[in-house]
C-alpha cells in the first residue's frame, strides 16, 4: 500500500515509518524541514517538504495514497510563545486535513487523536482534539477513519527531571494511589502500523495504553530506577502550579490549559470514555521499562 505519514521523524512517525516500509508498503513522509529528507530517505521511506499549514500542499501530497496518517502539531515553542493561540492552530490544521483529503479522494484515514477527545468540556487543551475529530467526522461517509486515542505519553514525565533535582520531589496539581493509563509512543506506532493494514469501516475508536500506574507508583518506579528510592510525588494547588507554569514562561492559554489536564484526572473526567472502552491489550512498553529511559535522561540532565 501507499501510506502517506504526517509528522516527521518524530517519536511515534519514525517507528511507524521504520515498520511499515520493514513490511513493503511505499511510504512517504511528510515533514517541514528539508535537511530530514536525507534521515528518512535512510530508512526506505520518500521525503515530502512541506508544511501540514498549507492545504493545498497536503492535497497534493495525499493524492494516489491508500491511507494518510495525520496528526497535528505546532512548533515546539508555542507552547511558550505568548502570540500563539495552541487550540486555534491545531483546529486550523484539522481543517487543512478535511480539506486535503476530500480534495485528494483519500477514502482510509488514521488520525492520532488522544484520550479526552470524547468531550469539549473539563479536559483543559485536550478540547483541541475534540474539535479535530469533529471536523474529520464532517468528511463524506464514503472517507472511513480510524480515530486513535492513546492515553498520557510517558515522555511527558521528562519534566519531572527538573523538579527532581531542584526539589527532589515530583510536583503536580494532582496525585495519590487511583491507578490511571499510561502510554509508549513505540507502542502507539505498533498500533497504528497494526490498524493500517486491517479493514476500515466507517468511523472507530482505538484507546491505546501501554500500563495503568498510580502517580504514587510513578514516583517508587521512578526514583529506583534514579537511585532516590525515597522519591515522593507532591500534590500542590492548581493556583501554585499555573503560578509555576507562568513562572517558566508558558503561554497563559496553555498553562491553564495544562492545569485543567491534570484537574479532569484527578475527577475522572478524562478516564471515563476510557475506562467504557478500554482496549483488550496493553502494549509491551511497561513503565519499568520506560524508567530505564528516564534514568538515562536523568543522569545526563
Amino acid at each position: 500500500m501507499k501510506v502517506v505519514v504526517t509528522g516527521s521523524l518524530g517519536n511515534i512517525s519514525k517507528p511507524l515509518t521504520e515498520e511499515l516500509v520493514q513490511k513493503g508498503h511505499s511510504v512517504m513522509v511528510i515533514s517541514s524541514k528539508a535537511e530530514r529528507q536525507k534521515d528518512i530517505e535512510s530508512i526506505g521511506a520518500k521525503a515530502a517538504i512541506g508544511t501540514i499549514e498549507d492545504a493545498d500542499f497536503l492535497s497534493e501530497t495525499f493524492k494516489g495514497a491508500d491511507v494518510v496518517y495525520v496528526m497535528e502539531t505546532l512548533a515546539s515553542d508555542s507552547f511558550f510563545d505568548q502570540n500563539v493561540d495552541v487550540v486555534a492552530g491545531i483546529t486550523k490544521i484539522g481543517n487543512n486535513y478535511k480539506q486535503a483529503i476530500q480534495q485528494s479522494g483519500v477514502k482510509r484515514v488514521v488520525h492520532l487523536s488522544s484520550i479526552g477527545a470524547h468531550s469539549d468540556k473539563g479536559t483543559g487543551l485536550i478540547a483541541m482534539h475534540y474539535n479535530v475529530e469533529n471536523i474529520l467526522k464532517q468528511l463524506p461517509n464514503d472517507v472511513s477513519i480510524k480515530f486513535m486515542r492513546p492515553v498520557g505519553f510517558y515522555t511527558t514525565m521528562f519534566p519531572f527531571i527538573q523538579t527532581i533535582k531542584t526539589k527532589n520531589v515530583i510536583v503536580s496539581n494532582y496525585g495519590g494511589d487511583e491507578k490511571e493509563p499510561w502510554v509508549s509512543p513505540l507502542d502507539i506506532a505498533a498500533t497504528i502500523a497494526e490498524e493500517i493494514e486491517k479493514p476500515f469501516d466507517g468511523r472507530e475508536i482505538h484507546y491505546i495504553a501501554s500500563d495503568e500506574v498510580s502517580p504514587n507508583e510513578v514516583a517508587k518506579i521512578l526514583g529506583e530506577a534514579i537511585g532516590k528510592p525515597d522519591l515522593k510525588w507532591l500534590v500542590i494547588p492548581d493556583e501554585q502550579f499555573l503560578d509555576g507554569l507562568l513562572a517558566a514562561g508558558m503561554n497563559p492559554q496553555t498553562a491553564k490549559g495544562f492545569v485543567e489536564i491534570n484537574v479532569s484526572k484527578f475527577s475522572g473526567v478524562m478516564y471515563e470514555d476510557y475506562y467504557r472502552n478500554r482496549p483488550k491489550l496493553m502494549g509491551k512498553v511497561k513503565l519499568t521499562d520506560f524508567a530505564k529511559e528516564f534514568a538515562t535522561a536523568f543522569s545526563k540532565g
